[in-house]
């Protein structure tokens, strides 16, 4: 009966990872889907994105605790969320879905480990070959030829990733992620709702570009957080680090099948080296006796 329940929480806790793993990366086929076909500006795609994912994960919050009182405001947080979800639409009006997430992700991981060397983590040789090989995938997949992405919107999702990996680390050790999420989420939209003000002359939406960011703020963003936060719990934060790498892969898979991006070689090559790369860095030697 103990095996068979421990079996089944296991393969609960690997279809929760796996959902949420999809969840981020829709975020990066919808976004693209969205702004690639000039179905709506990026700065509403974050509006609505922001508003619809608030909604959702307070929805969630009030349904588990039948109340919600929003917390003090961690401005540090919430602007890190805003550049994240701002640079992250911006910068794909031109990149790929492939492209854009082995930036984001890939920026994400090496934020996060160069925080925790500047903090005087001693890394071991092998992390710093796979940083190395991280870095380099990302320097080939922009350097300058005929499939190299744009380097400003390039720039821009570096900086999400960065963002993104900002506010992973400020999260960390809270207590009840989801609830802290939701305000941020909440604090956040009255900059985007700036962001749009001053995007004013650059506005236009349809329906369906309004549903497809509803779609991954709500969906994608908010019930994707929620999901990711309760298999958080029952893995390592190693686990969790290594399985985000996946993003890329099913990004550029779904970028293929459902948007007909072409599969360069430039992004195979750079996806291997640089998801292989971190895989690396965040392995960490087995200790015998």
């Amino acid at each position: 009966m103990n095996k068979d329940s421990n079996r089944a929480t296991s393969v609960k806790i690997m279809l929760l990872t796996g959902i949420a793993m999809i969840a981020f990366a829709a975020n990066s086929i919808l976004c693209r889907m969205s702004l690639g076909n000039d179905l709506i500006d990026a700065a509403s795609f974050t509006t609505i994105r922001l508003v619809s994912g608030a909604l959702c994960l307070l929805a969630i919050v009030i349904l588990r605790e039948k109340r919600w009182r929003p917390g003090r405001p961690n401005w540090l947080s919430i602007l890190s969320l805003y550049a994240y979800m701002a640079c992250f639409s911006f910068a794909y009006q031109s990149l790929s879905a492939g492209t854009g997430a082995l930036l984001l992700f890939g920026l994400v991981q090496l934020t996060m480990i160069a925080v925790a060397v500047i903090r005087g983590e001693r890394l071991p040789a092998s992390s710093w070959i796979g940083m190395a090989l991280a870095v380099g995938g990302m320097v080939y997949l922009v350097m300058p030829g005929i499939e190299a992405p744009d380097p400003a919107y390039s720039a821009l999702m570096a900086l999400a990733g960065v963002s993104w990996g900002a506010y992973s680390l400020l999260g960390i050790g809270k207590s009840d992620p989801t609830t802290s999420t939701a305000s941020n989420f909440l604090y956040a939209v009255p900059l985007a709702a700036l962001g749009s003000i001053i995007e004013s002359d650059n506005i236009f939406l349809s329906g369906q570009g309004a549903l497809l960011a509803v779609v991954s703020g709500a969906i994608a963003s908010g019930m994707g957080y929620a999901i990711w936060y309760r298999a958080l719990k029952s893995i390592r934060a190693s686990s969790a680090a290594v399985v985000q790498l996946s993003v890329p892969a099913l990004a550029t898979i779904g970028g293929v099948v459902f948007l007909a991006e072409p599969l360069t070689s430039r992004i195979v090559t750079a996806t291997a080296l640089t998801i292989g790369g971190i895989y690396i860095a965040l392995k960490r030697p087995t200790r015998h006796g």
